[in-house]
């Protein structure tokens, strides 16, 4: 499938999959996405957010006052903080601020922080759906920076009886409601990405508009297909490790928001894709070995870009032994290392898929969140397994609280 965008293309060998359930998948893939679309406008739910009548629950005139913030600090964990670190490093070249990203408990980073920067000038964005994050309280906790009437702390959290929402009403701090009806993973359409991204300088309607591109048949047929077939892998369990091999240092913590939203919504009942992120060329280097030639159970996902560099490089002082290195740009070398994998794969009948980015835009960030978010989503109902809770997870929140107590 090509879009002005991004190019997808998958290359899932027959031999890898039960053809007799396709069909079934197939039947079943009709129906669910019909239901999507027939309820996009109207039914408050995850995929809602991708509808051109979702409401934000902000408004812009509320927030201009703090885009006068040269530096922003972002602190959350997951989904609160992964689709906005996504769009950052994306689009980093269009975005004139400064951003900074607390997502782990790190003390040499929190020392770092109050050491060389000015607390006072920096807008503080404090995120959790919950409103009882561990991790982000105590973040928030170890800056020291709570004070009545702050001007410079936003937190986006759910209107309940929570911390980060009592905190704010007694604090008197600027508050936004997160919705309630949309997980973390799945809510970077929603406040917690939109109002990052406002402030970076960027056009949030530009990010939402290629929402809908993946309801056209056209790209509908290749999502259908591509839902089918990662559902068959996922049932028969053949291929448990899901292998991001990037060669577009962008896109790093794009795929870091896509292992998230896929560990979590599809590993369940025994089921599950690992999905691991890895850099090329470089790991070329040091995991291809293991990659074509170990066990064969991985699914690669390869990501490259259309990007044309200036730097074209003169190899005549090394010899003429490598002067077919001469008047190859940095992104040609890359996307031949890239080619020669794709050849290897397609001859030992790997199976794999191809993303390629046309350009960097808001609107090519956009259809990415929205093509994996439906098709992870897809994959999770066709598979008859909740793409949209996370037992194993909550389970891990409950013991910890019960240790520190």
């Amino acid at each position: 499938m090509k879009n002005k965008k991004i190019t997808y293309k998958n290359f899932i060998h027959k031999k890898n999959l039960n053809l007799k359930m396709n069909k079934n998948l197939g039947n079943n893939f009709n129906k669910y996405i019909k239901k999507i679309y027939v309820n996009l406008d109207t039914t408050k739910d995850t995929f809602h957010s991708l509808s051109r009548k979702f409401k934000l629950n902000f408004k812009i005139d509320e927030i201009k006052k703090f885009k006068k913030f040269k530096t922003v600090t972002i602190i959350g964990m997951g989904g609160s903080i992964l689709g906005s670190k996504a769009i950052y490093y994306f689009l980093k070249k269009k975005i004139k601020k400064k951003f900074i990203f607390l997502d782990n408990i790190d003390e040499n980073k929190i020392n770092n922080l109050k050491k060389k920067e000015d607390l006072k000038k920096i807008l503080f964005i404090v995120i959790s759906k919950s409103g009882e994050t561990i991790e982000t309280l105590s973040n928030l906790l170890s800056l020291q920076i709570i004070k009545k009437n702050s001007k410079n702390i936003i937190i986006i959290s759910e209107k309940k009886n929570n911390p980060l929402h009592l905190l704010s009403k007694k604090m008197n701090l600027h508050l936004i409601e997160q919705k309630n009806f949309i997980g973390g993973r799945y809510s970077v359409f929603a406040e917690v990405g939109m109002l990052p991204a406002y402030l970076m300088g960027l056009n949030i309607n530009e990010i939402k508009k290629n929402c809908l591109i993946n309801f056209n048949l056209k790209n509908q047929n290749f999502l259908k297909d591509s839902s089918v077939k990662l559902t068959n892998l996922l049932l028969t369990q053949k291929f448990n490790n899901l292998i991001f091999f990037n060669y577009v240092p962008q896109l790093n913590k794009f795929l870091y928001w896509a292992q998230q939203l896929i560990a979590e919504s599809l590993g369940k009942k025994g089921k599950g894709f690992l999905p691991l992120v890895s850099e090329a060329p470089k790991d070329q280097h040091s995991l291809l070995q293991l990659y074509l030639d170990g066990p064969k159970d991985k699914i690669f996902y390869i990501f490259s870009s259309k990007k044309e560099d200036h730097i074209k490089l003169n190899a005549k002082v090394l010899g003429n032994e490598f002067n077919f290195l001469t008047n190859n740009s940095l992104n040609q070398i890359k996307n031949a290392q890239k080619n020669a994998f794709i050849k290897v794969l397609k001859k030992k009948k790997i199976p794999f898929r191809e993303f390629k980015i046309e350009d960097f835009t808001e609107q090519a960030i956009g259809e990415l969140f929205s093509y994996f978010i439906l098709e992870t989503a897809l994959i999770g109902k066709l598979a008859k397994i909740n793409p949209f809770d996370q037992p194993a997870v909550e389970q891990v929140k409950i013991s910890t609280k019960k240790i520190l107590v």
